[in-house]
């Protein structure tokens, strides 16, 4: 299903007031919002869609989630379609979580702090990052959720949704707010550090000791780097992990044998007898070159240590996104296959669709 369908659909058939239905068909087609248009976001990426529980919302939505950031529409910062009152428009807004902090501080002051939480990131932004985004969203600013979301908003495009602009259009401005998305948190963390009392956001801090091997780790043998690396746990982040279930899913639909829990390997797969080391890599802020630099070298280093030198496996990397014809030329070189996600599905390089791993 194309991205403009999807929004045409649910912003022509989800009713108005007494109307809206959580068992319509509009609101089936926003619960299946992950199958349907998941695709057209970097994998790794969590998608929900939903009418409302219980009774329908006021402003149906379908949600992006960087789980390392939230996983959740309660708290944190997220990319949303937000379908307004009159279901006139949708509003393509990188907002921020209103439940929890509205629970902990009433809705008047929650609103004030999210509004100027949203002013200091939007204003921290490069200002080519902003150009011809809105600041402001209108849902029809009844009380409750849609007034909070409204004070939530960083920046946003706004559609019609009689007038939606062509796929193209569409499928554009999404990965400019997903990158715009991870711009913001980055940029969210730096005012924290430098203003007082303007970030209330809470974010989890990974544990101390979250490296894979201690910096001055230097082994002496084959032997003692199975010892030390197999003992560790590594903390991988949760989008890491929702990358490796997504491309381990496909996998075991093409009737593919897959290993995930082969520690420290991201990804151990049978393919036609063939034996095929994975590592998958989050490309974040589109730094393609650190991802595609951490699979070579993870790549090289699992094989050399984990594998005899009889029995070397194929390689294979892993990525949210494409990383560019000239890394795929090197992942190459250095006999490694590379399998990203496209709006389509899964693409790969050469040797990975020869293997038939994409």
């Amino acid at each position: 299903m194309e991205l403009g369908y999807f929004l045409h659909q649910v912003g022509t058939t989800f009713g108005v007031g007494s109307d809206a239905s959580t068992s319509s068909d509009a609101a089936r087609l926003l619960r299946a919002a992950p199958a349907e248009i998941g695709r057209f976001v970097p994998a790794g990426y969590l998608v929900e869609g939903s009418p409302g529980r219980g009774n329908a919302a006021v402003c149906p939505w379908v949600s992006f989630f960087d789980p390392d950031e939230t996983t959740t529409a309660t708290r944190g910062m997220y990319l949303v379609y937000l379908l307004a009152e009159d279901r006139q428009t949708f509003a393509l807004s990188l907002n921020q979580g209103v439940t929890e902090i509205t629970k902990a501080l009433g809705a008047r002051e929650a609103r004030q702090k999210l509004a100027a939480q949203a002013k200091a990131i939007r204003e921290a932004l490069p200002v080519e990052a902003r150009a011809g985004l809105d600041a402001t969203i209108n849902l029809g600013g009844q009380p409750g959720l849609p007034r909070s979301y409204e004070a939530g908003n960083i920046l946003a495009t706004t559609y019609e949704v009689a007038a939606l602009p062509d796929e193209q259009t569409l499928r554009a401005d999404l990965s400019r707010m997903i990158g715009l998305y991870q711009d913001a948190l980055a940029v969210r963390e730096e005012v924290r550090q430098t203003t007082r009392d303007t970030i209330v956001t809470v974010v989890e801090q990974p544990p101390a000791q979250s490296r894979e091997l201690p910096l001055h780790f230097a082994p002496k043998s084959d032997e003692e780097y199975v010892q030390v690396v197999t003992a560790r746990r590594l903390r991988k982040s949760r989008s890491h992990e929702t990358l490796v279930q997504q491309y381990g899913t496909y996998l075991r639909g093409q009737g593919v044998e897959v290993g995930t829990n082969v520690h420290p390997r991201d990804l151990v797969i049978i393919r036609d007898g063939i034996h095929w080391l994975a590592e998958a890599k989050f490309i974040r802020r589109g730094n393609a070159t650190g991802a595609v630099r951490e699979a070579l070298g993870q790549l090289a280093t699992y094989a050399f240590c984990l594998y005899p030198e009889d029995a070397q496996p194929h390689k294979m990397a892993l990525f949210s996104e494409a990383v560019g014809d000239v890394y795929v030329r090197l992942l190459e070189h250095h006999g490694i296959a590379a399998v990203w996600r496209t709006d389509e599905g899964w693409a790969g390089s050469p040797s990975a669709l020869a293997a038939g791993l994409a």
